[in-house]
């Protein structure tokens, strides 16, 4: 075999293995826009104590809260009025920002809290729990820092759905239902074992900027997806922190989704895209029995940010759906 013919064959079988690192996610991962850190307001508490007066703050302005595992600063940012508390939560090596075609729409409606997961956007990164308890914890810190709202739905894309999952066994009564987009779709599948989930994660662990964009480009957007936002999610995930992204894909990889799923006593509602196929709803109904599945076709893994025009008002329909 040739020098040529060599490197031809050894670039399939990376992208292969790219594939295959997709696929046992369960959903392919969650990406978007950074931003710098920002300290939050001078006296801008969340819950005044006893004798401080109640300061009102800005729509939007950035909030801190320290989670319960690890005390990791987590940001956060808080829209609009109304019930219930949505709070949006992003997928892997992304932050808050990817939910902006989201929040405009939803915060006329409801209160909407977006949150920077620990390790991500302007959170902090002293930490090295990166499982899905841990990023879990971080929404509910979030969630406990805004107890003015009775009812609360999560909602998370990607890696998000298993986060999203994990804070509701945390909030308990309080949240109404969960929703997930493009995400749980493995929920029921074998998963690989511990052989070849070391195999896959050493093609991250030798080079997980290149990995890294090799995974989002060829296995998350259609043909059709617009490719300047697929440039911009391509560079902004291969910018995230090795040590968290390589974290949170080992605890991806460890989450139980079964056991999971099958600890929530609410609805459980999930919005994907058609990408890889359409999600097997029977045999996840067989471990979520009240599971409803909405299908938007023809768009990618980030089908919040490709079509928002279809996507928000699928989206809305289900929060007041929850809510009712």
């Amino acid at each position: 075999m040739t020098t040529s013919s060599t490197d031809s064959a050894n670039a399939v079988a990376r992208r292969a293995s790219l594939v295959a690192i997709a696929l046992l996610l369960g959903a392919p991962v969650g990406a978007c826009s950074r931003e710098p850190a920002v300290p939050p307001p001078a006296g801008t508490a969340d819950s005044p104590r006893p004798g401080q007066s109640t300061l009102v703050i800005p729509d939007g302005s950035p909030r801190i809260v320290d989670s319960a595992a690890g005390g990791v600063h987590v940001q956060y940012r808080v829209y609009g009025r109304g019930e219930p508390l949505v709070v949006l939560i992003h997928g892997w090596s992304c932050d808050s920002n990817y939910w902006q075609a989201q929040v405009a729409d939803l915060k006329s409606r409801y209160t909407v809290a977006t949150v920077d997961l620990a390790g991500h956007g302007a959170s902090g990164a002293n930490r090295n729990d990166w499982s899905m308890a841990a990023f879990g914890a971080d929404v509910a810190a979030v969630v406990d820092a805004l107890p003015d709202h009775p009812r609360v739905v999560l909602v998370g894309h990607s890696m998000g759905g298993p986060v999203m999952v994990e804070a509701a066994k945390r909030l308990g009564a309080r949240v109404v239902g969960v929703i997930g987009l493009d995400t749980l779709k493995s929920v029921g599948l074998p998963g690989p074992s511990a052989a070849e989930t070391s195999q896959r994660m050493a093609t991250f662990e030798q080079d997980s900027i290149g990995s890294t964009r090799a995974l989002v480009a060829n296995s998350m957007f259609t043909p059709r997806s617009d490719p300047v936002l697929k440039r911009r999610i391509v560079d902004d995930m291969s910018q995230a922190p090795p040590q968290v992204a390589l974290g949170a894909l080992r605890g991806l990889n460890a989450w139980d989704a079964v056991a999971g799923l099958r600890a929530l006593s609410v609805p459980v509602v999930v919005i994907n895209s058609d990408l890889n196929g359409i999600t097997d709803e029977a045999r996840i109904r067989k471990l979520v029995p009240g599971l409803r599945v909405v299908t938007v076709a023809g768009v990618g893994h980030f089908l919040m940010m490709e079509d928002p025009a279809r996507v928000n008002p699928i989206l809305d329909a289900q929060i007041l759906a929850l809510a009712r």
